[in-house]
């Protein structure tokens, strides 16, 4: 039987300055199907994307939409006409709440033009029941995690009744768990004959969930196949253009002396919870540390408390034996200790400097790229340069603003800054989140280098491959406290499982408990 073609996509072009983003693109959406767009960081998938939903303009090429040709001047435009789109960043208004971002140009109203808040938090809650995204419709989005903010965007366009859902990179910020509920979903919305774009960079996610796989590289479309046809080896060769290691390869780890010493520490959220509750580790030089657990079980007050954006309540921090319990940020980091946070636009870099002047945020003040109060500009874009090529951080130039940077050079940006210099200390928080595979490889195979060298590193990811693949020691984080501490190269995928759900009684044998 032949497929209805709801959305064609044909001769798609769009040049920024010093960028060809899309070039002479073509892409074909089937009515009820789910479609990975595969392709590195800046390989011009979310581009075409925002093209589609009328948030940037093609200088060439024509769209189709259900049979006739469309050119929407708005994302309102494209929304009236049934496309919804969930952005990697999110559109969300951080002081409004949940049920009012939700409803946020599709307003609700009642009596005298007022709005009718009630009536869409009511909707918000009936949606989210219905599609396992759990979420306070009355909550403000500012408080909220990264994880349930990701759930308020996929619920807002499902409020827009969409018929053509664009998903970008959606389960970026999602655990397993909610992952496995937003497949359901895109499942159960496919077979009502909703049309779903995926974009990611999980191979594993594409093979699980795609009817039909589009991979882009470099601006052009490359390649189409299906998960029955692939394998994540080839999948990666196709986006990269080369062979890539889905799985880090490194020796066994020679820790050596205490670096960061954690002792009892007790820290409470924004809403005066206990997130962290007496919290003891070791992380020792050349061994990394993962703390693996579901996300909003203290991790991220954990980070916070640890690189002095959160005081603690009680406890005690050390790094080689200097107490850094409670001081700034600074302090930190000129006590050896880099930091890639989990929310790069939040606490990473400043959208509106430029890649260079985000490369020495944490040392702009420092020689040799300031001295007697004079900033020396010449050594600021040396060091931009160097950087931008030995982490292949994508951009025109080092002037341009970090801001404008897809998601994952972004990412690339931060983690460049972090490495650049001697560090005796890495936390590093959800490091890959948003990057391709090529990206991947290389932020892994960088962590390992930096243990090799003796770094400490301590290591907070959502994803349990990453946990497994990298970690000489896991320790897992059940409501704020440590369960259990293990030998990484013994411990099962099903034990971490069941230990970050807080069940210890029989999970592990005696000796895939680590030393703490």
């Amino acid at each position: 039987m032949e497929r209805e073609i709801v959305l064609e996509a044909k001769g798609i072009t769009k040049r920024f300055p010093g960028v060809l983003a899309n070039d002479n693109v073509n892409l074909t959406l089937y009515k009820g199907e789910i479609l990975a767009l595969l392709g590195e960081n800046g390989a011009g998938k979310s581009t075409l994307m925002n093209i589609i939903y009328g948030l940037y303009h093609r200088d060439a090429g024509t769209i189709i939409l259900k049979g006739r040709e469309v050119n929407f001047a708005s994302p309102r435009e494209a929304i009236h006409n049934g496309i919804g789109m969930v952005h990697q960043h999110f559109q969300l208004i951080p002081v409004m709440t949940v049920a009012e971002n939700v409803m946020l140009g599709s307003e609700v109203t009642r009596g005298y033009g007022l709005l009718d808040v009630e009536k869409a938090a009511k909707q918000v809650r009936e949606l989210s029941r219905q599609y396992g995204l759990e979420v306070d419709p009355d909550a403000l989005v500012e408080d909220l995690p990264v994880g349930i903010q990701q759930r308020v965007e996929i619920i807002k366009a499902l409020y827009r009744k969409a018929d053509i859902l664009i998903l970008d990179e959606p389960t970026a910020v999602l655990t397993p768990q909610e992952v496995r509920e937003l497949f359901k979903i895109m499942r159960d919305l496919a077979s009502q004959g909703v049309s779903i774009i995926f974009i990611t960079h999980k191979l594993k996610e594409v093979l699980e969930v795609a009817d039909r796989i589009v991979v882009m590289r470099n601006g052009h479309v490359v390649g189409e196949t299906s998960p029955q046809e692939s394998t994540e080896s080839s999948l990666a060769a196709m986006m990269v253009g080369r062979e890539v290691l889905l799985r880090v390869h490194k020796e066994p780890a020679k820790p050596g002396e205490v670096v960061l010493e954690v002792s009892g520490l007790t820290a409470y959220d924004d809403r005066g919870s206990k997130a962290i509750d007496g919290v003891s580790f070791k992380v020792r030089a050349g061994e990394v540390l993962g703390i693996a657990g579901v996300q909003g079980n203290g991790q991220t007050e954990l980070v916070e408390t640890l690189t002095g954006l959160r005081k603690p309540h009680n406890g005690r921090v050390t790094v080689k034996g200097k107490d850094l319990t409670g001081a700034s940020p600074r302090k930190v980091t000129r006590a050896g200790t880099a930091h890639v946070p989990e929310d790069r636009q939040k606490y990473g870099m400043v959208a509106a400097y430029t890649v260079a002047d985000n490369l020495v945020l944490n040392t702009y003040y420092a020689p040799p790229f300031s001295s007697s109060g004079m900033v020396n500009h010449k050594a600021i874009e040396e060091h931009a340069r160097r950087l931008v090529k030995e982490f292949d951080i994508r951009t025109p130039s080092i002037f341009t603003s970090g801001g404008s940077l897809s998601g994952g050079n972004q990412q690339k940006m931060v983690v460049a800054r972090e490495f650049g210099r001697k560090i005796d200390l890495l936390i590093a928080a959800q490091p890959t989140r948003g990057l391709d595979v090529g990206s991947i490889e290389f932020i892994h195979q960088r962590i390992i280098e930096e243990r090799d060298a003796g770094v400490a590193v301590l290591l907070v990811s959502a994803e349990l491959d990453e946990i497994m693949s990298l970690s000489d020691r896991i320790a897992v984080m059940y409501k704020g406290q440590i369960v259990a501490t293990v030998d990484a190269s013994k411990v099962t995928r099903e034990q971490l499982g069941l230990l970050m759900a807080g069940v210890t009684e029989g999970v592990l044998e005696p000796e895939v408990t680590a030393v703490i």
